[in-house]
């Protein structure tokens, strides 16, 4: 593994130290009146999501780490773990369904999402940008009412409740941001579809 200067670690970076893989989520330069020069890093424990402060001066070595990542299906849930199939390989794995967090409901059959691993140890699991989801629950539109004046709430087909623009009606699909968790814009297919209906 490339060893790095201490003041060459970059937000994301992976960080064998202490033992343990930890993510570097924020750092701060400081250039103290006295003495040299150090960065002040909060880094992130991949294994137990444990946080730690650390300061590394530029002297400091610190092994980077390079995580390989894999496309993977999801096929279903079974007892709390997540079942994901190598495409290539047809080889399965399990996660444990609180890997993705509160993004758990966005996980959808068939999907296809990044799994991040540390020799064959499965560390990380991120969903794609943007997931098209059904709104079954919503107010009704209120004519007249245009979409800068304000958002209103949402229930979707996957139980989660968001804000959506005034003019979204209820059996729309939309598409949500999986970082944000927020709406993003009406699917492109919907709109087509209720063109024909109308």
């Amino acid at each position: 593994m490339p060893k790095i200067n201490g003041n060459e670690i970059r937000m994301g970076n992976i960080l064998e130290h202490n033992g343990g893989l930890w993510v570097a989520v924020k750092i701060d330069h400081v250039k103290p009146g006295k003495g040299g020069a150090f960065a002040q890093v909060e880094m992130k424990n991949l294994r137990n999501g444990s946080k730690l402060n650390e300061r590394f001066r530029s002297a400091d070595k610190v092994e980077k780490v390079r995580l390989e990542q894999k496309d993977q299906q999801f096929l279903y849930e079974n007892d709390g773990m997540l079942v994901f199939m190598d495409n290539d390989t047809f080889e399965q794995i399990e996660l444990p369904a609180d890997i993705l967090g509160e993004r758990r409901p966005l996980l959808q059959d068939g999907m296809i999402i990044k799994i991040e691993y540390h020799e064959s140890e499965a560390l990380s699991a991120s969903l794609p940008t943007k997931v098209v989801c059904k709104i079954v629950e919503t107010e009704p539109v209120v004519k007249g009412q245009t979409a800068a004046n304000s958002f209103k709430p949402a229930v979707l087909d996957n139980g989660l409740r968001i804000m959506v623009p005034p003019f979204i009606e209820q059996d729309t699909d939309i598409i949500v941001h999986t970082e944000t968790m927020e709406y993003s814009e009406r699917d492109k297919n919907s709109i087509i579809l209720s063109s024909f209906v109308d």
